[in-house]
Parts: structure tokens; C-alpha cells; sequence
């Protein structure tokens, strides 16, 4: 099926190889809007057709159920395009414009392009953008700057009752560790970021310093979704969960990395449940051995009623 701007609207499209653990199962409609223009026709197609709305960003901190997601999944992949303010470069600010789905990597490049501090903690991030603001997302490292609201100066966010675009400024958003809110209900669309421009001449090879040692600690070579749980106050999760002997724990094609335990690893065609029980074993182990409860940076999306009788059918919009 084709809308009236050309956006395809595919059924039955499979979601696995839209995500970094490569796992889930499909859904029933997915588009992938280009433009904003093309987000609003597909939310506002969506809505006429009374479905479901589900909202797919990198696909890096999200497990989709084997079942699949019901209804309409927009994935924002293709919403990607940065453009530099060159008036501010005048003014000795790197002021970026970007849509949702622009790729952190992308982010990387520039500030790499222009020598900037950033770079150093954008160097460890998957995923796009918007997911980055949306949760805040950061490094460990102890640098400047280490999570998004420090680069970020506003937001436009497409409200899916009125398919009209609101601007925030960064200010009036709640930044909190891995989270921002503020922003809902509705899609981040645009995002706004700014840094000084000053020039970090050492940068580059910083960067590769950095990268070097995080091949070293971390399994990248295996498709996983970084970071599983969020650091507990006090405590670092794969602290937690190797002192809780639980490295190497695998069910069916899913495991707790040998190389860092706060990622799993789908290390033999896993599936999705295979890596909820994996998550599952690791919350009850560390609770019970430490007293500690852990908390997912993931977010479930599709049917997971089968798993978790109270979950809703999807994470929708």
C-alpha cells in the first residue's frame, strides 16, 4: 500500500534485522518516513485506521517480542539528516539541527570534523538521536560532557492528538539519569544541539584511546544492545552481576557476556524470550545474592501477554 506522498506502508514486514539484538518477530504494518511531513501522513493513516501506534527508533535499547507488534510501527531510521548553523560558527558556537533518527555516529563525525569535546563520549554511543535524548543518554567516564542534556539546546516533538509541532527548550525538559521527560505524549521529531567551539586538538586520537579500550572490555563483535541495566545508585550493574557468579549464563541462544556482564549476547540465534530469561535470572540472582534490584534500560515492545500477563500488548505511542 502507497500514501498519498509515496510513503510505503509494508505488512507483515520483519523487525529483527531493524534491531541491534537482531531478534523479535514482525509487524503488522510498518512504515519508514523520510521527512516529517511523511511521520504526520503515516500518524495521522495510522490513527484514521484505528491502530495501534509503536514507535521504533535505532533499535538499540528495545527487545521485540517473537509475536510482534500489533498495528502500525513507525521506524524513524530513515527520518535522518544533520544540518550545521553556519551563523553561529561567527558567534564561536557549533550549533547542529537534526532529525530524530540521524545516526549518533553521524554526531560523531561532526564534532570529529570540528575537533570538539563531545566526540569522546558520542564515540561510545549506538543508536540515533532522538532515542539519545529521549534517554538521556551517556557514558560512565567521569568527562564534560558525559550525557545529552549537556549538548542539547531544544526539541520538536509531533503531538499525535493534533498533528501539530511543538518546540521545547531544553530547560524546561526533566533530565535525570537515562530518562528525560517533559517531552510525551508524542514523537521527538527535530533536535536541536549546540557546543563551544573550542577546539580540542588532541581529540582524535583521544577518541581511538577510548574506542581501543571499550573493544577490549565489551563483546562488540556480538550483536547485543549495550548496556543492559542501569546503574543502581551506589553500585555498578555488571559489578553486580559478576560478583553474582552469572557470567556466561546463557538460555537457549542468549548469554551474559564473559567480556562484560552488563551485556547480553545473542550468541547462537537467540530469540527474544531466550534473552528475557536471561534478564529474568539475572534480576532475581542479584536480588536474592545482593539485595540489590535491578532495573533495564530496555524497553519491551509487541506482545509480551503471554510472559507478562500484566505488560500492555505493545509500547505504543
Amino acid at each position: 500500500m502507497t500514501l498519498p506522498s509515496g510513503l510505503v506502508v509494508e505488512r507483515d514486514f520483519a523487525l529483527a534485522p531493524l534491531t541491534s539484538w537482531l531478534v523479535g518477530g514482525p509487524a503488522d504494518y510498518l512504515v519508514q518516513p523520510k521527512t516529517v511531513e511523511e511521520l504526520t501522513e503515516a500518524v495521522r493513516w495510522g490513527r484514521d485506521q484505528g491502530l495501534p501506534l509503536t514507535l521504533l527508533g535505532g533499535g538499540t535499547n528495545v527487545l521485540i517480542s517473537d509475536r510482534g507488534v500489533r498495528g502500525l510501527t513507525i521506524a524513524l531510521r530513515k527520518m535522518a539528516r544533520l544540518e550545521i548553523d553556519e551563523e553561529s560558527k561567527k558567534q564561536g558556537i557549533l550549533r547542529l539541527t537534526c532529525l530524530a533518527g540521524t545516526s549518533k555516529s553521524e554526531l560523531l563525525k561532526t564534532m570529529l570534523k570540528h575537533r570538539l569535546e563531545p566526540a569522546l563520549f558520542l564515540a561510545g554511543l549506538p543508536g540515533d538521536i532522538g532515542g539519545g535524548v529521549v534517554m538521556n543518554a551517556g557514558v560512565g567516564e567521569m568527562i564534560r560532557p558525559r550525557e545529552f542534556v549537556e549538548i542539547t539546546e531544544w526539541i520538536e516533538v509531533l503531538r499525535t492528538d493534533t498533528l501539530k509541532i511543538e518546540r521545547i527548550e531544553a530547560s524546561r525538559l526533566q533530565w535525570s539519569y537515562r530518562h528525560c521527560e517533559g517531552w510525551r505524549p508524542g514523537i521527538v521529531t527535530r533536535v536541536g544541539l549546540r557546543w563551544p567551539l573550542e577546539v580540542q586538538e588532541d581529540i582524535l586520537t583521544r577518541v581511538k584511546e577510548a574506542n581501543r579500550v571499550r573493544l577490549s572490555k565489551q563483546p562488540l563483535d556480538m550483536p547485543s544492545c549495550g548496556s543492559v541495566f542501569v546503574n543502581p545508585p551506589g553500585h555498578k550493574s555488571g559489578q553486580l552481576i559478576e560478583s553474582s557468579g552469572l557470567k556466561g549464563f546463557s538460555s537457549g541462544g542468549a548469554k551474559v557476556s564473559e567480556k562484560h556482564a552488563n551485556f547480553i549476547v545473542n550468541f547462537d540465534r537467540a530469540s527474544a524470550l531466550d534473552i528475557h530469561n536471561v534478564i529474568s535470572h539475572v534480576k532475581k540472582t542479584v536480588l536474592d545474592q545482593r539485595g540489590v534490584e535491578l532495573r533495564t534500560e530496555v524497553v519491551y515492545l509487541g506482545d509480551w501477554s503471554h510472559v507478562l500477563p500484566h505488560a500492555p500488548s505493545s509500547k505504543q505511542i
